[in-house]
C-alpha cells in the first residue's frame, strides 16, 4: 500500500498551466497597474509636465498636419482636423502597443528570471502603460470636437466596447510578439519598420473617400478597423461596414492562435531571454 504522504499531485497540462497564467495575471490588477505607473514615472523622472509632453507634441503634430493636409486633400479644416485628431490619438496607442509589445518579456528580463509571477502580467503592464498615455492624449479630443462643433450621436456608446476590444487585442499582440522577439531578436526592428509603412497605407491622415471605389476594402485592414470603430462614433458617424466584423474576427483568431503558441512555448520564455 502506497503512503499518501508520498503521492505527489499530477502536474497540470500545458494548456491548463497557460490558462491559469492568463487568469492569475489578469486578476493581479494591482500589480500590473502599479508597474505601468512606475514605468511612466521613471520615463519622465525629473520632468515637470511628465507624460503631458506627449500631449503637447501630439497637439503640435495635429496642428501642423491639419493645416497642410487639409489643403492637399482639398478638405475643409473644420471636418479634417477632428478626423485627424482622433485618428492620430488612436493610432499612437495601436502602433505603440505593437512596437512595445516586442519588448514585453525582454524589458522584464530581470523580473522574470528572479521572481515567480504570471507571464501575462507583463503583457497587461504594456497595455496598461499605453492606455494611460492614450488617456493623456485623449484630453485633446473634446476640445477639438467642441471648437469645430462636431455634433454628438448615439453612436458614441460604441466607444466603450471598442476600447475594450483594442485592449484585448493589445494583450494577445504583446504576448505573441513578446515570445517571438524573445526567441528572434531581429523581430523588433522588422516590426518597427512594418508599422511605419502601415501608417502611410492606412486612412489615418488621409480620408477614406480618397480611394473612391475601394472604400469597401478598407476595413479588411485590421488596423484601420481598430481605428474606425473608435473614430467614427466620436465624429458622430457609423463605422464602415465590416469594421466591427473584421475586428472581432481578428480578435478571436489572434486570441486562439496566441493561446496555442503560449501553451506550447510558455515554459521556454525564461530561457530565451
Amino acid at each position: 500500500m502506497v503512503d499518501a504522504r508520498f503521492v505527489f499531485p499530477q502536474p497540470a497540462s500545458p494548456s491548463a498551466a497557460a490558462w491559469a497564467d492568463l487568469v492569475e495575471g489578469t486578476s493581479k490588477t494591482w500589480m500590473w497597474s502599479a508597474m505601468a505607473m512606475q514605468d511612466i514615472k521613471l520615463r519622465y523622472r525629473g520632468s515637470v509636465l511628465g507624460p503631458f509632453w506627449l500631449t503637447i507634441s501630439m497637439i503640435i503634430m495635429i496642428a501642423a498636419m491639419g493645416v497642410i493636409y487639409a489643403r492637399l486633400f482639398n478638405t475643409e479644416i473644420t471636418r479634417y482636423l477632428p478626423f485627424l485628431t482622433v485618428g492620430l490619438v488612436i493610432w499612437n496607442f495601436v502602433s505603440t502597443v505593437v512596437t512595445e509589445g516586442c519588448q514585453t518579456f525582454l524589458s522584464a528580463q530581470n523580473v522574470i528570471t528572479q521572481v515567480r509571477m504570471p507571464f501575462s502580467v507583463h503583457a497587461w503592464r504594456t497595455v496598461c502603460r499605453n492606455l494611460i498615455v492614450m488617456a493623456h492624449n485623449m484630453v485633446i479630443i473634446p476640445f477639438v470636437l467642441i471648437i469645430f462643433s462636431v455634433p454628438g450621436s448615439w453612436q458614441a456608446i460604441l466607444i466603450a466596447p471598442a476600447l475594450v476590444a483594442l485592449a484585448i487585442n493589445g494583450i494577445w499582440v504583446s504576448i505573441l510578439l513578446g515570445m517571438i522577439s524573445a526567441r528572434y531578436r531581429d523581430v523588433p526592428p522588422i516590426v518597427a519598420n512594418f508599422v511605419q509603412v502601415i501608417f502611410f497605407v492606412t486612412p489615418i491622415f488621409w480620408p477614406p473617400e480618397a480611394v473612391n471605389g475601394w472604400m469597401w476594402a478598407l476595413p479588411l485592414n485590421p488596423l484601420f478597423a481598430a481605428i474606425d470603430v473608435v473614430r467614427a462614433p466620436l465624429l458622430g458617424d457609423a463605422p464602415l461596414p465590416y469594421s466591427w466584423t473584421v475586428l472581432l474576427i481578428v480578435t478571436a483568431v489572434g486570441c486562439l492562435g496566441t493561446f496555442w503558441l503560449f501553451t506550447k512555448f510558455r515554459t521556454r520564455i525564461a530561457f530565451w531571454i
